[in-house]
């Protein structure tokens, strides 16, 4: 079978990017190893969740999967308010300063994939799916590449792109180097009614022993992630759902009252990962399978979607060129994604190791940076902007 691009890997930066070339002419196909995700009934709640930015929703939105998510199961956040890990640090984001409406939308990631693999439905004459499936082998040449998957079917392609997560199995196919440290810490995540409203504001502390964080979710109920060295996450995942709630009250200093858990807490290691090329020829990597980075800017899936954003807009705006996997394309597609990305994973690694440190010094240095950072509304609107796109 002959196709123009294959994508292989159907989380959201996957489903989204073949959506997004449903219309560019090209013959696309998605292959993804697990089944379609199913959407459950009303009651229950996700406990992954994600942050998105306006200028993803914007994206989602054109691709009609924003526009079909039950409007109930999505939270505007107008404020966000950071503490470091002493009483008098703290900085503030309100959505009204930064000129903007919101400045992220929470939505879970079920709703969020179910939504997209509604729309790849839809557009099945357009956009052939292998699902579920599994590849076995690539082999490059010169002018395409060849897809083999384990019911036997050889897909020939101009170019694939890697959509198969931070373990990608395409990124190793490729031989492709990376650099990466584990932080040392997982992540638990788990949500919560509250005694009090959240106000449509997410709260973030900065704290000795992790990061947390809760973000709200519809009506009084918030989404906790909380970034722990590995002896305090394997604590809180051995706790009684009533100790649970009270040592959450106690690290976020009893801000929405009482809690209760309507979620079991899991929980997942952190490690950076920096790729040290995003292509190949005939190859192009988007999301998780091109970039590792600690969750406490709430902005990974936001950076894959900026990658699929700027692949789709160098294949669709290739002018003359007939071969949507030329390696020159490709490289444009590369050299617009390198700064966004390690900007951003600088600034996420430098803030872990900054309020992973127990230097007295270092501990006074970041948590008057805090403060000096929220008293200059031009600063705090210049960090803003990047977060929005």
């Amino acid at each position: 079978m002959k196709f123009d691009v294959v994508i292989i890997g159907g989380g959201i930066v996957g489903s989204s990017l073949a959506l997004a070339l449903k219309d560019s002419g090209l013959n696309i196909a998605l292959v993804e190893s697990h089944p379609p995700p199913i959407l459950p009934d009303d009651k229950s709640w996700d406990s992954r969740i994600y942050a998105i930015s306006p200028g993803s929703v914007s994206f989602l939105e054109d691709l009609e999967v924003w526009t079909v998510i039950k409007r109930n199961r999505i939270t505007p956040v107008h404020e966000m308010k950071i503490f470091g890990d002493d009483d008098s640090a703290r900085l503030d984001f309100s959505a009204y300063d930064a000129g903007m409406t919101e400045l992220a939308f929470i939505v879970e990631n079920r709703q969020l994939q179910s939504a997209a693999w509604n729309e790849l439905e839809k557009q099945r004459t357009r956009i052939k799916v292998f699902c579920p499936m599994q590849c076995t082998s690539i082999d490059w040449s010169e002018t395409y590449a060849n897809v083999r998957l384990s019911n036997g079917k050889l897909l020939k392609t101009a170019l694939i792109i890697g959509a198969d997560g931070v373990n990608s199995w395409v990124r190793n196919q490729a031989k492709i180097k990376v650099s990466q440290h584990s932080y040392q810490q997982s992540a638990m995540v788990a949500n919560f009614s509250t005694e009090l409203s959240h106000q449509n504001i997410a709260h973030q502390w900065f704290r000795r022993d992790g990061v947390l964080a809760l973000l709200p979710l519809p009506n009084k109920l918030v989404s906790m992630v909380w970034s722990a060295n590995e002896e305090q996450s394997t604590h809180l995942l051995s706790l009684s759902g009533t100790d649970i709630c009270q040592q959450v009250e106690e690290a976020s200093s009893h801000i929405l009252g009482k809690l209760q858990l309507i979620t079991k807490p899991a929980s997942f290691p952190l490690n950076f990962l920096h790729v040290k090329n995003l292509i190949e020829p005939r190859l192009a990597l988007v999301g998780d399978a091109a970039h590792g980075i600690h969750p406490l800017a709430g902005q990974g899936v936001n950076l894959g979607l900026r990658d699929a954003r700027e692949l789709v807009s160098t294949i669709i705006n290739r002018g003359s060129q007939t071969d949507c996997g030329d390696y020159s394309l490709l490289r444009k597609y590369e050299r617009a994604r390198k700064e966004d990305i390690l900007t951003m994973e600088f600034t996420t690694d430098s803030l872990q190791k900054l309020f992973n440190n127990e230097n007295p010094t270092i501990a006074r240095m970041r948590n008057l940076g805090l403060g000096i950072t929220n008293q200059f509304p031009l600063l705090k609107k210049q960090l803003m902007q990047h977060a929005l796109n």
